[in-house]
This record gives structure tokens, sequence and C-alpha cells, in this order.
């Protein structure tokens, strides 16, 4: 498939009703599971370790390190305690647009 007609398939579907908030848990999965990553690997540990230090498996860590799932806050917590992190969940205002009172 020529980039020219993966470009015309790709935008066709994320036209599709769903298709983009789809696209957006997706990408949101991938980058909390590379933020994990990061931080597991600045540790020096692996995904076993994080799991024990986390109360998770092994497998389970390395779902969401691959962006496979979408956690829970709880888990979140418990992520970010095992890492000696702080976790901070936010709305803000997207660029551009003024915030509202």
């Amino acid at each position: 498939m020529s980039e020219r007609s993966w470009e015309r398939l790709r935008r066709r579907r994320l036209g599709e009703p769903g298709a983009a908030a789809e696209y957006e848990a997706t990408r949101l999965a991938y980058e909390l599971g590379k933020a994990v990553r990061e931080r597991r690997e600045q540790h020096g540990w692996s995904q076993s370790e994080l799991a024990r230090a986390a109360g998770m498996t092994q497998s389970a860590v390395a779902r969401f390190e691959a962006g496979g799932t979408v956690p829970t806050l709880v888990v979140l917590e418990r992520l970010a305690r095992a890492l000696d992190a702080e976790l901070s969940v936010q709305f803000r205002p997207k660029p551009g647009r003024p915030a509202t009172a």
C-alpha cells in the first residue's frame, strides 16, 4: 500500500464515529506506558522488580508499558508510589484557548 493510499485510509477511518476518541485513548495509554518505562529504567529496575514493588504481575507491567491497557487511577497511584514519583492528574486549557472562570 502506498503512503498516499495509507493517508487516505487513515483520514477516512479517523472520520468514522468514535474513531477519534479511540485514537486519543490509545495515544494516552502509549504515553503513560512510556513514562512509566522511562522512570523504571531510571531506577535500573526490570519489569519484574517494578511489578513486585507495585504489587502487580510482570505481565501487567509489560502490557501497561506497551500501551495495551488504560489503567485506573488506583493502578497509576501504585505505580507512582513504587517509582518514588508523585502522580499528578490535572485539567488544563488546550493551547490557544482561554481558561474560563
